[in-house]
């Protein structure tokens, strides 16, 4: 007889969410994770009366008024509005692209005037069939927009020149004819009053919580005592790399305490010249409105991601999805293994998706998962 119905790989927002559920449905779970804390990628630390994303900014954004209603269950969300503002040597705009951002590259002031620069570059660039993302950018709003806020930004995120990216990268990019600085369109937006702990502290309040365990160095010991596995590591790795390696991006973060009350006068600054090494500084009192007389910021560096390392987001190529298709199919075949979230399903995934796809994997536990 095993001990645990479930055992979970990783104490972030997915297993945190479906260990909750499971609980919920009279399931015994028990949830794992390498680091020593819970959260995973959402967990914030408590530094000078600030909460502090520790692995970058997460701001909770949803159409969806059943996931919005659901988190705010957990904790009361704030009214936060994401408005980043992006650098380029020193010149300050607005994001995302919109009449502020045109007004002070272009001093353009009506949506036909912007509409009009825009189109006029497209045509003076000459590109009919973008062949990498460079000329897929200008393409789409011309060459001023590219230069000072594309250019440098993603060719850091990526760690390449963007002439040696793939147009597909870049399908489409958001230009609002508006003056709008909130970078979502979704219908909630905010930031949970306290920091995100709340949310996984009280989902897994009735879990077994073990941690600074690294399922792979007791691998054959920890699937013994579940009757399933609920995987949300990288998928590959999962496999002994036995099919080839998925390619990831990884990311580094330095914090630094401040003795101003306020360094930036916004949660997160874009910088989108390629000679600054990071690509964005995060000041975390914004989230939450903070007032006290110090401030915390962090700096994001891109990293190239090797095994050994820290896996953030995929690179969604073909190639890479390709393989992980192959890798799929192994796991289709497995009786008591389940993989979720954005490392196993190998998918970039917002927050609200996250907890979307773990409520929908809860859901069929009664169907005998």
């Amino acid at each position: 007889m095993k001990k645990y119905d479930y055992l979970i790989v990783g104490a972030g927002l997915f297993g945190a969410t479906f260990a909750y559920e499971a609980n919920k449905r009279g399931k015994k779970c028990l949830v794992i994770d390498k680091r020593d804390h819970i959260g995973g990628n959402v967990y914030c630390k408590k530094i000078e009366n600030i909460n502090v994303h520790q692995y970058g900014a997460h701001i909770f954004h949803t159409s969806n008024k059943k996931i919005w209603d659901y988190v705010n269950s957990f904790v009361e969300f704030n009214r936060y509005t994401n408005s980043p503002i992006a650098n380029y040597k020193g010149e300050i705009y607005n994001l995302p692209f919109n009449m502020n951002t045109f007004n002070k590259l272009w001093g353009v002031v009506t949506p036909e005037e912007a509409k009009a620069k825009i189109e006029e570059q497209r045509i003076a660039s000459g590109i009919v069939e973008p062949k990498n993302l460079e000329e897929q950018a200008i393409s789409l709003v011309g060459t001023d927009i590219y230069t000072k806020l594309i250019k440098g930004y993603t060719e850091k995120q990526w760690g390449r020149s963007a002439t040696e990216l793939p147009s597909f990268i870049i399908k489409r990019l958001p230009v609002r004819f508006t003056y709008d600085n909130n970078y979502f369109n979704d219908k909630y937006q905010g930031i949970p009053e306290g920091g995100y702990n709340i949310i996984i502290e009280k989902m897994l309040k009735e879990v077994d919580v073990k941690l600074s365990i690294d399922f792979f160095k007791n691998k054959d010991e920890l699937i013994d005592v579940a009757e399933k596995v609920v995987f949300t590591g990288m998928i590959d790795e999962f496999y002994n790399y036995e099919l080839g390696t998925l390619e990831y991006r990884s990311l580094k973060f330095e914090h630094e305490v401040l003795e101003c009350e306020n360094y930036q006068g916004v949660a997160v600054v874009n910088y989108t010249e390629r000679e600054i090494p990071y690509t964005r500084v995060i000041e975390h009192k914004h989230f939450e409105y903070g007032t006290g007389g110090k401030t915390v910021i962090t700096k994001e560096y891109p990293a190239d991601w090797k095994i050994g390392d820290e896996p953030y987001y995929p690179v969604n190529n073909d190639k890479n999805n390709e393989l992980f298709e192959k890798y799929k199919e192994l796991a289709s075949k497995e009786k008591n293994i389940i993989f979720g979230g954005r490392l196993g399903n190998y998918k970039y995934y917002d927050m609200h998706q996250v907890i979307e796809s773990a409520l929908e994997l809860a859901k069929e536990i009664n169907r005998g998962i």
